[in-house]
């Protein structure tokens, strides 16, 4: 909703300001400027990135226009998984927590954290970490490095579809000049015209710079700037279960280990102690009470 709103403020305000002048609005629209650089930008774009990154560029589109970020409810909800499985690592056998991170989509532990669960990506980096905590012989510095090399991974992977964009944005204004200068290859052509008619030629030509450099720094540069934004915020949770884990593995209690995660939070999305304590630990299920729901539907 903030993409759209900025748009509508931003190109409201350039052609009203341009009419308030005395400016035609007409004389902006060149179909055939907009067709070269919206063609040679898409295609140098195709050229540069992987169908991959492509694809994920159009997502991050999306999620810019939604504003797909965590919330404190979705940090609330992971700090009470990780409290659930902190404290069934201290209290329950091995198989049994064994049971909830090996197959998570079918735990009920999981099952109560659907937003979680939702997050495939998110899940598996808990499961996989939670599996070497079990296993009992990796050492918390060196589990620290690994995750903080996988959280880089993970960063670099979900930026770069933004820093392609920002690489277009770059580019406008040069594919506006190039339009641009067609337009006066156009003109040119038509030398022996009418001034009206010549000065309508150069007119439209100009239009072409005109595009190319307002689609970079009032458009594409911003958009870009968005999703790069959101992309790291989506990244935070991957840091709340390092930071919780590592603590935990260095022998902190869980009520504790939830601080060190809780810390690394914004301090506007960052849930207080006492919602930590009253959400995140003393209504947080056991695996057994999770799953009695399930025993309960299939009996």
């Amino acid at each position: 909703m903030a993409v759209i709103l900025g748009l509508v403020i931003g190109i409201g305000s350039l052609l009203g300001g341009f009419m308030a002048m005395g400016g035609h609005v007409g004389v902006i629209w060149q179909p055939w400027e907009y067709v070269i650089i919206i063609g040679i930008a898409l295609g140098t774009f195709i050229i540069a990135n992987t169908m991959a990154v492509i694809k994920d560029a159009g997502a991050g589109i999306m999620e810019a226009m939604k504003g797909t970020a965590p919330k404190r409810a979705d940090y609330l909800g992971l700090l009470s998984l990780l409290f659930a499985l902190m404290r069934d690592l201290r209290s329950r056998p091995r198989n049994e927590v064994e049971a909830h991170i090996d197959d998570p989509a079918n735990s009920a532990l999981f099952q109560h954290f659907p937003t979680i669960l939702k997050d495939k990506e998110l899940t598996q980096y808990i499961c996989d970490y939670v599996r070497l905590i079990i296993i009992g012989n990796a050492r918390s510095h060196e589990i620290e490095a690994l995750m903080e090399q996988e959280i880089s991974t993970i960063k670099k992977h979900k930026t770069k579809s933004s820093g392609s964009l920002s690489t277009v944005a770059e580019a406008l204004p040069a594919i506006g000049i190039c339009a641009a200068v067609l337009g006066v290859v156009k003109a040119m052509g038509a030398i022996d015209q009418s001034p009206e008619i010549l000065g309508s030629y150069i007119g439209s030509a100009l239009i072409g710079t005109f595009i190319g450099i307002f689609a970079s720094y009032a458009i594409v540069s911003p958009l870009a700037l968005k999703i790069k934004s959101l992309r790291e915020q989506q990244c935070q949770p991957f840091v709340i279960v390092k930071q919780t884990l590592i603590a935990f593995m260095n022998g902190a209690l869980p009520q504790v280990a939830l601080e060190h995660g809780r810390k690394t939070i914004s301090s506007k999305e960052r849930p207080t102690i006492d919602e930590v304590e009253s959400e995140a630990i003393s209504n947080t299920p056991s695996s057994s009470a999770a799953a009695m729901p399930q025993q309960k539907q299939a009996a």
